[in-house]
């Protein structure tokens, strides 16, 4: 079962940072604190990072997002296309491409993959992902999915911040301004993730929302997170070196009390003195036992690989961080075949098998009720190309594929359709700011009355937009 801490209330708090050993938790405390200014939905908040109540009874309590970096093809994974088989290397005319308006003579290409319906609801699922294929009556797959570029930059953005022309904050810092965090000892974001993706470090971050509420970065490695070892040589020394710097904070806070930043930058050494203990032992996976590390594909002793991402992000989630987004590759190397379909292979056998173990841990371990998996990539790749029998694929935002599970969807459910060639929405649009608008919802938040103003606007993750897709929920 998880293994859920939850801080319930201020004096809770102070009470689980009174015990660490006079750490700097406590100390920043003493120094008065405060984020007055803050609010969500119209509350006060004093502590930017303490739980919160959502708006409305949510069905999920985290968030573990799944990102697939460049573009994974819809009509090759989860969108199936018998048309696109039969009419292999027929011409058609299309009205965009790469998101030029015009009339564009091209040539249809078929999936490299067969599909198969998978579980007992029947959905198709390519042989691309046969591991997901074998869990599909726990997804909920939206096939209907629309952006609004064809750049990787901008749609990364957009599918991170719900903005594709300036960085924002992200969506985990949105729950955690939100929500804020079960787990004191551990940010109430964090990102595993070998390298960056496209817009870089934008896509966790948390631009003018406290910046608490940021996202962590994790590189999978023997040293996952730099500097954790305390250097003093034992803990009473420790205690005094950091009542000095604690007293040099509060000191140098008095005279620049309105600055947040400053006061995001001590309660950041609050989160890393507990970190101290609880991140090492919660990536050791030393205590999983050999069927659990078999079913993630991963080795004895091994800290590297998206199976290690997917098997650390359920104990984190065990663990109270509110949003785990895991990222598979960077800005190279990755989904975006261009000029060969087969290199979607190796990246496929890279995550399915692990995806699926996390899914079906979860539902083992009884998390998965209340854990919102979502699987999603930037945009899709184009049925068709310039060239007869090119064997790469194009950017394509008109329409692609994500899908969610557990948290609240209704399992084997396939929502939305493209049309018959899946060159655009046929059915029940979702866009990302509908996306979005949905996790939050799950989580217990209303994306309209989830607010920060700044530079005399208020702003949301949805911006102006966005309406909750109610035909997935359960």
């Amino acid at each position: 079962m998880s293994r859920i801490v939850e801080f319930n209330g201020q004096s809770n708090r102070r009470q689980a940072l009174a015990s660490c050993a006079g750490g700097i938790g406590s100390l920043a405390l003493a120094g008065g604190l405060t984020e007055g200014d803050a609010a969500v939905g119209g509350r006060g908040v004093v502590d930017p990072l303490a739980p919160r109540d959502p708006h409305h009874a949510p069905r999920a309590s985290r968030v573990i997002f799944l990102y697939m970096t460049g573009g994974v093809s819809h009509v090759d994974s989860f969108d199936p296309k018998p048309q696109l088989f039969s009419r292999h290397g027929q011409s058609i005319t299309v009205d965009n491409w790469q998101g030029k308006l015009g009339e564009f003579k091209r040539h249809l290409k078929r999936p490299d993959w067969k599909f198969r319906p998978g579980g007992t609801c029947g959905t198709q699922v390519s042989d691309l992902f046969p591991r997901m294929r074998s869990i599909v009556d726990d997804l909920c797959v939206i096939r209907s999915m629309s952006s609004d570029h064809t750049n990787h930059y901008e749609s990364t953005l957009g599918m991170h911040c719900g903005s594709w022309t300036f960085a924002r904050p992200s969506i985990g810092a949105w729950c955690s301004y939100g929500l804020g965090t079960f787990n004191r000892n551990l940010p109430s974001f964090m990102v595993l993730a070998p390298t960056t993706p496209y817009a870089g470090a934008q896509t966790w971050g948390s631009d003018f929302l406290p910046g608490c509420h940021q996202g962590t970065w994790i590189v999978p490695g023997d040293n996952p997170i730099p500097n954790l070892k305390p250097r003093a040589g034992n803990e009473r020394l420790q205690q005094l070196e950091l009542q000095l710097l604690g007293g040099a904070n509060r000191r140098h806070l008095k005279r620049r009390i309105a600055d947040r930043a400053l006061e995001a930058r001590i309660r950041s050494f609050e989160t890393a003195f507990g970190m101290q203990r609880e991140a090492p032992e919660a990536m050791d996976l030393g205590e999983e036992t050999a069927s659990t590390l078999a079913m993630y594909g991963i080795a004895p002793g091994q800290t590297t690989g998206f199976g290690w991402q997917c098997l650390v992000a359920r104990r984190l989630a065990e663990r109270g961080v509110r949003f785990i987004e895991l990222i598979d590759v960077g800005s190279s190397s990755n989904w975006d075949a261009h000029g060969n379909m087969a290199t979607h292979g190796p990246l496929a056998r890279n995550v399915d098998g692990p995806i699926a173990a996390l899914v079906t841990d979860l539902k083992q371990r009884g998390m998965l009720d209340d854990t919102l998996v979502v699987w999603t990539t930037e945009f899709g790749r184009t049925p068709y190309h310039e060239k007869a029998d090119h064997p790469g694929r194009e950017h394509h935002h008109q329409v692609f594929s994500s899908w969610m599970a557990g948290g609240g969807v209704k399992p084997g459910l396939v929502h939305g359709a493209s049309d018959e060639l899946g060159i655009d929405v046929a059915e029940s649009r979702v866009h990302v700011h509908d996306f979005h608008a949905t996790i939050l919802h799950l989580l217990g938040l209303d994306h309209e009355r989830l607010t920060y103003r700044f530079a005399g606007r208020d702003y949301r993750l949805t911006d102006v937009h966005g309406e909750v897709v109610r035909e997935i929920l359960a």
